[in-house]
């Protein structure tokens, strides 16, 4: 069943500036336990940095977390982006074809509002699947 991703998305976006240091954004994310933060400057987005880009772009390459910009190891843009009114069938396919797994949703003028997961999207799209108990789990510590 087909639905806006205003229904499904994560609100409440965590964002941090270009300039802002990798280590200061991990705490972020295990603050708020998110693994993602979108990078930006108001409403404009630039990128967004995942568990991931630390790890490869970041700690892989021997650089230093406390001295290292998030602005240096995030996805770059252009960045795919969905807005409010958006189906969850458009979501899945930009997914798809960008091979990512969690998407900014940003309304008119690019103003970040929320992110959608492909944990968001299996909880309402297929209820029976693995990833559906998988969200639902408590996060370990």
């Amino acid at each position: 069943m087909t639905r806006k991703v205003r229904d499904v998305m994560s609100s409440g976006v965590a964002a941090v500036e270009p300039m802002t240091t990798v280590a200061r954004a991990a705490r972020m994310m295990r603050e708020q336990d998110v693994g993602d933060v979108l990078v930006a400057y108001d409403c404009d987005l630039f990128g967004v940095l995942t568990d991931r880009d630390i790890v490869v772009r970041a700690l892989a390459e021997g650089r230093d977390p406390a001295g290292t910009t998030v602005g240096s190891v995030c996805t770059p843009p252009p960045v795919a982006t969905l807005t409010p009114d958006d189906t969850t069938d458009r979501a899945i396919e930009l997914m798809r074809r960008h091979a990512v797994r969690r998407l900014p949703v940003v309304e008119r003028g690019g103003c970040p509002v929320g992110v959608i997961s492909l944990g968001d999207l299996a909880t309402t799209e297929d209820t029976h699947s693995a990833l559906t108990d998988i969200g639902k789990a408590a996060p370990t510590r």
